[in-house]
């Protein structure tokens, strides 16, 4: 039997919680900032039961039973160009184009780095998997809603508040992990605070995996915060950017 048969024959099961595998790739990751597959390691050992329930929890409204039905890729849209020039400024698909072109960024990109983890697995035609790369795939747009950067405490917080959001304990491992390391390197800046500030601002939001994101990059990115119940990030935003940019986790 080939590897291919063989992953497509095996009963699919949620794994373990293996949290010295997550501790082990966070080390790695503080050493080398740029090694973005050990976030993707440390969000499988730390995944558990999260995705199915995330998955099932689309399936209790009428918009997440239509997105699972729908099944769509979200990451063909988001790096297709032409998709992408029809928002205006000011639409929440103008902000997240004019994030990603400032930044260089992809959603394959992404999917990249997972493929490095789980090269079995990733692209699996399965309705959880599938969700798995949803939440992925959004997770620039949800800096952009957010109003979180990607300096290292904004993607702190960014995952925390996609911890409220999921239940994934990887965020949480990573969020308060990187918020430790940001508060050893700069005791003046309020890392724990931005942090458990972005958990509560998740938990108050409305449910995001859910959404219809074709509708949603066509709002007024502020209108669009409004009715999601997205609050400003006040502490995240008290510290001044120079110093947010300047932060580089321990060497």
């Amino acid at each position: 039997m080939t590897a291919a048969a063989d992953v497509q024959t095996r009963d699919f099961r949620m794994p373990p919680l293996r949290p010295l595998t997550a501790l082990r790739a966070f080390g790695r990751l503080v050493r080398d900032k740029e090694d973005t597959a050990q976030v993707f390691e440390i969000m499988r050992a730390l995944s558990g039961g999260s995705l199915r329930r995330g998955y099932d929890q689309m399936l209790t409204t009428v918009e997440g039973g239509r997105q699972a039905y729908l099944r769509e890729e979200l990451a063909r849209k988001l790096d297709d160009p032409d998709w992408l020039a029809k928002f205006p400024e000011g639409s929440v698909g103008g902000a997240y184009r004019a994030f990603r072109e400032a930044r260089g960024f992809t959603a394959e990109g992404l999917a990249d780095e997972a493929r490095k983890v789980a090269p079995e697995t990733v692209d699996a035609p399965h309705p959880i998997v599938w969700y798995s790369r949803r939440i992925r795939d959004v997770h620039d747009v949800w800096h952009v809603l957010t109003g979180y950067g990607t300096d290292a405490l904004g993607e702190a917080c960014v995952v925390s508040f996609s911890h409220a959001q999921t239940g994934n304990l990887g965020f949480a491992f990573i969020g308060w992990g990187a918020a430790a390391e940001i508060r050893r390197e700069a005791r003046a800046v309020p890392a724990l605070r931005a942090v458990a500030q972005a958990w509560r601002l998740g938990q108050a939001a409305r449910w995001l995996p859910s959404l219809d994101y074709e509708a949603l990059f066509a709002e007024p990115l502020e209108a669009a915060r409004a009715r999601l119940g997205l609050r400003p990030p006040t502490v995240y935003l008290g510290v001044p950017e120079a110093v947010r940019a300047g932060l580089k986790l321990r060497s």
